[in-house]
């Protein structure tokens, strides 16, 4: 009896914990580039990427290559039992991509969530502090310590009781919903007058564009004011590039755009074309803090998605997808601003280079979460697969790889507009 995807749905509620969501009811069988087909054969247009995990798309012939050749030589040591060339290969090349001028190192890990811990880590034991600014709306993960970080409550720590304390929340400047750079800035002053000198905050985190949040992008002049006072007070400025780097932002970091560099960046996603691998890349000096054995993992740094990230950045620099990105970011915003003119519930188009999205709202003013879950079954109807995002939920985010066909990027837009003019 073949699969279809109602019967493994019955199976997954079945046998997997409800904790663990599945936003569209689809099955995968193969993947290439930016198309996917289900048990059922159907296919669809991928606008998700794995949640911005596959800008180089889905099984890349060189990346596929690379593990191939790499599975004929080993899978697995540990890396601080014994090591392996690739691994360092990894470490060089981030140390080289990575913004600012002061010598860099790196440490890899497995997740986007096990990098943000790690960066915490290296802050503390740099700064010799424990206290962490983070911000509203922010996305750092779902381990325990990283919801701390996180600023959005449902339905990442629901029923989960208080996160680890040493905590504070500021705000991200956001002009569509009233916080302005000014007001962004006043609100970690008000930490240091209410919660906690300055002289007890190690670090600083903040996406230099929002994922999960909405897809804000931090001004340039908040990102500079933010590293002033991290200079000013001694604390360290930390990056979450998980889902902004590997190039979705049309420069592989997205801090190449702010005018300023962090101490330590987080990345993940992408950097391994879908295989698992993250990693901090930061100051040497502050790297270096921690004694051998305090940073790594079982996995961290695995022969398999080493090979894939080398793999990936031959690609990105092949086949030029940096310049790719910032041309898709301006078509997909083109198309999405034309749109707007027509349909006045989107109230805004904004991103940074291919990580764009809309954010709709009602014709009260007030964020409509309805709307993007309908656009969402719409689209898969249709067969494109896209993702919501926000605070509110009420944001519709774009996240196609970067190798996506032309065609097939127009494809899908279309379906997009297809969807607001049969749901308007």
């Amino acid at each position: 009896m073949s699969n279809t995807n109602q019967s493994l749905i019955n199976r997954k509620n079945d046998a997997v914990a409800r904790g663990v969501g599945l936003l569209h009811p689809v099955f995968v069988e193969s993947a290439e580039n930016a198309t996917v087909t289900d048990v059922e054969g159907r296919q669809f247009i991928d606008f998700a990427g794995g949640i911005a995990v596959l800008n180089t798309g889905h099984l890349h012939p060189k990346v596929k290559a690379a593990v191939a050749a790499q599975l004929e030589k080993l899978s697995h040591t540990c890396f601080m039992v014994m090591g392996y060339e690739p691994y360092v290969a990894v470490c060089e090349k981030i140390n080289a991509l990575a913004p600012g001028k002061e010598p860099k190192k790196t440490a890899l890990f497995t997740s986007g969530a096990e990098a943000v811990e790690n960066a915490i880590k290296v802050a503390r034991a740099a700064t010799g502090r424990t206290g962490i600014i983070a911000f509203g709306a922010s996305y750092h993960g779902r381990t325990l310590a990283t919801l701390a970080l996180t600023g959005k409550v449902a339905p990442y720590s629901t029923g989960m009781g208080l996160m680890s304390g040493d905590v504070y929340r500021a705000l991200y400047p956001c002009e569509l919903h009233g916080v302005s750079t000014e007001a962004a800035l006043a609100s970690i002053q008000r930490i240091f007058k209410f919660d906690a000198e300055p002289s007890n905050i190690a670090a600083i985190i903040l996406e230099p564009v929002q994922g999960e949040g909405g897809f804000y992008v931090a001004p340039p002049a908040f990102m500079k004011a933010l590293r002033e006072l991290c200079d000013q007070h001694g604390i360290l400025l930390i990056a979450d590039e998980v889902q902004t780097g590997a190039g979705r932002t049309g420069t592989f970091f997205a801090m190449e755009q702010m005018g300023v560099s962090a101490d330590i960046t987080t990345f993940a996603k992408s950097i391994a074309g879908g295989f698992p691998l993250s990693g901090i890349v930061g100051k040497a000096e502050c790297m270096d803090k921690i004694a051998p054995g305090g940073l790594g993992g079982t996995y961290g740094g695995s022969p398999i998605a080493c090979a894939a990230a080398l793999a990936v950045l031959e690609v990105f620099e092949e086949e030029r997808l940096l310049d790719r990105s910032k041309a898709l970011g301006q078509t997909i915003t083109e198309n999405l601003k034309a749109l707007a003119k027509d349909f006045p519930a989107i109230r805004d188009v904004r991103g940074l280079g291919a990580m764009v999205a809309m954010e709709v709202f009602k014709a009260d003013g007030t964020p409509d979460s309805e709307l993007p879950g309908k656009i969402l079954t719409k689209a898969r109807e249709k067969g494109l697969i896209l993702l919501s995002c926000g605070l509110y939920g009420n944001v519709i985010r774009i996240l196609v790889p970067l190798t996506v066909p032309d065609e097939q990027l127009q494809q899908g837009l279309q379906i997009i507009r297809e969807c607001f003019q049969e749901l308007s």
